[in-house]
């Protein structure tokens, strides 16, 4: 990625797009410390996490979910859950595992699959395993969560579900930033968007204005 500046203000959801390669994955790679960056600064909070561990970033309160759904298969999906409260928020506090536990069952309840606790995680719908990423995710209790195409292999209806999803999580006082390709998804619920385009930021702004500008319709959305 060359010389990318960008802003997230928090509690708002700011969608993320550009053809496939143009950098958007790395873009949260470095965010979230699976890469770390060779120049420049990021700062979370005024405070430069550029080059951190990806622990240490997510006790700092910035969590993510991946392209590619990467669930413990063999463990259930309670258990895949109690480990991001482990890993985030309560094992930064030393909360211990009855801690982590209730954590756990509330961010299930919250995506809706209390019910499915005790399922094996290999066992569940591509939908559902996305939302035990999320859960996870915010067994961690993020301030800023990064999510990774969440929609892609949905059908509509899990498609809306994920988009009403999105926006309690926002509702939460939760920052969220969003990697789409279906626009329906980025139009309708981003406050900003950013276009990137062969790791570089080619365009930014309200989706309105990102859906009439001429060099994103010429490299990404088409005619």
């Amino acid at each position: 990625m060359v010389n990318v500046d960008f802003h997230i203000d928090q509690g708002e959801i700011v969608g993320l797009i550009g053809p496939n390669g143009a950098g958007k994955t790395t873009f949260f790679n470095l965010i979230s410390g699976a890469l770390a960056p060779t120049s420049g600064v990021i700062r979370f909070k005024g405070e430069d996490i550029a080059g951190m561990k990806p622990y240490q970033i997510c006790r700092r309160k910035v969590a993510r979910t991946f392209q590619l759904v990467k669930v413990f298969p063999l463990m259930t999906v309670f258990e895949n859950v109690v480990l991001g409260a482990l890993f985030g928020s309560s094992g930064a506090r030393g909360g211990g595992r009855e801690k982590a536990e209730a954590e756990a069952m509330e961010q299930l309840h919250f995506v809706g699959l209390a019910a499915k606790k005790d399922l094996m995680a290999r066992d569940l719908t591509v939908a559902n395993q996305k939302l035990v990423e999320v859960a996870r995710a915010l067994c961690t209790k993020p301030e800023m969560l990064l999510l990774d195409e969440l929609v892609a292999g949905l059908n509509p209806t899990e498609v809306d579900q994920m988009i009403e999803l999105t926006k309690r999580i926002r509702d939460r006082g939760i920052t969220v930033v969003m990697i789409e390709h279906v626009m329906k998804v980025i139009m309708n619920i981003s406050e900003r968007i950013m276009v990137l385009h062969h790791g570089e930021k080619i365009a930014e702004g309200t989706p309105s204005e990102i859906a009439s500008s001429k060099r994103v319709i010429e490299v990404y959305l088409g005619t």
